[in-house]
């Protein structure tokens, strides 16, 4: 067999995750601790979990619909309206996906076709590129930077609208950077769309992960935006559930009909124990998101206080539960960097060029874990830094 000659070049090209590579690493190696994924060290609180065993019980394991529990989405368009302050109808501008992952998937997939340009900020997530890639589509990266905060500026996204311009990614809450997006931020952005035929897959899954006093605004609360705009989210950050592999996408109607059809085509519908603890921690699961949101407060704190007395300077992050500290004064690359970390003090974190090549200067370390594992990472960081001093 030709292997080579069966798989396509636009898939074969793709490099695979740099955050799961030192995860790999991470399982492979004895000893090592990992801040390389994003991860809670939470357990997802009781009351999700001794829903799921109740309805284990009762047998309640039969698909839902296309779409998922109507109760469930239901209760997510009473969470938007009270956290957001958008109203969707529960019936068609709904679904409930299989994780926030597959909600951006059946975006780009229901929006691209060979030829579109889909606009990313970079450095974030890794998987808008390669999906856009897949589709045909031509992802285009604007680069964010330190000086603002690493958010999204009108200018910048003014500069790279063409013709082609089909799809806005809006990754905030950033993963990496920690970067929020202001109300005055989004009308800015919203200004230089509004008389545009471009959408915004607005990926808000730590939208519940803001820090001093700040809440959330989604942009699909700025005035003329909703109709142009999927808000994605979903349980497995806030609520301590990334194996129950749960989130929704809200949206038109025009669009959410399209996305249906693929969900429906490829995954049928999500799991459904997931659904009815999903239902649960959105209605009975405040006081532990509070709790959680307080904890990863005080390690944000304790960690870029830590990286900048290390000589490592660390934007503050106001949301997500990552630092993006600059490593340029190690001379060294960020795959270079991360590798000997790995090799010489058994710290696994990620490479920032695993973000977009302007990530490459830094590195993104989670602080989604305990006191004693961050505190005895950053001794090791410390002695690595040290030992290879200029």
């Amino acid at each position: 067999m030709d292997y080579e000659r069966l798989i396509p070049k636009k898939i074969s090209d793709i490099q695979p995750s740099g955050i799961r590579r030192f995860f790999d690493i991470a399982q492979r190696v004895e000893g090592v601790i990992s801040l390389s994924v994003g991860e809670p060290d939470f357990k997802t609180p009781w009351a999700a979990r001794k829903e799921a065993i109740n309805i284990l019980e009762k047998g309640k394991t039969a698909y839902t619909a296309n779409a998922g529990l109507i109760e469930l989405r239901k209760t997510v368009c009473n969470y938007l309206k009270d956290f957001i302050n958008t109203e969707y109808d529960p019936g068609s501008e709904v679904i409930i996906t299989v994780g926030g992952s597959e909600a951006i998937d059946l975006a780009i997939r229901a929006m691209i076709e060979p030829g579109d340009e889909v606009l990313v900020p970079e450095p974030s997530f890794v998987c808008y590129s390669p999906i856009t890639t897949m589709m045909g589509g031509t992802a285009v990266p604007i680069v964010t930077r330190v000086e603002d905060n690493f958010r999204l500026t009108a200018a910048a996204l003014k500069e790279k609208i063409t013709p082609r311009t089909k799809l806005l990614i809006l990754p905030y809450p950033n993963n990496p950077t920690g970067a929020v997006m202001r109300r005055e931020d989004l009308e800015a952005i919203a200004e230089v769309l509004r008389d545009t035929n471009i959408v915004v897959a607005s990926d808000e899954i730590y939208a519940e992960m803001t820090y001093n006093g700040e809440k959330h605004v989604s942009i699909a609360q700025i005035d003329g935006m909703k109709e142009r705009t999927l808000v994605i989210n979903g349980f497995s950050k806030a609520y301590a559930m990334t194996g129950w592999r749960l989130g929704y996408v809200a949206g038109p109607q025009p669009i959410i009909k399209q996305m249906l059809k693929l969900h429906q085509y490829c995954i049928m519908s999500s799991p459904t124990v997931s659904q009815y603890a999903a239902i649960a921690a959105m209605e009975k699961c405040d006081s532990d998101v509070k709790h959680m949101v307080e904890e990863y407060d005080m390690r944000r704190r304790l960690v870029v206080k830590e990286f900048n007395d290390m000589g490592l300077p660390c934007f503050e992050p106001e949301g997500a539960f990552y630092v993006f500290p600059c490593i340029k004064s190690t001379g060294m690359a960020s795959m270079e960097f991360c590798e000997k970390l790995i090799n010489e003090k058994k710290i696994a974190v990620v490479p920032g060029s695993a973000f977009g090549a302007s990530g490459e200067g830094y590195v993104r370390v989670s602080y989604a874990y305990s006191i004693a594992h961050l505190t005895t990472a950053l001794d090791r960081i410390r002695e690595f830094l040290e030992e290879h001093k200029k």
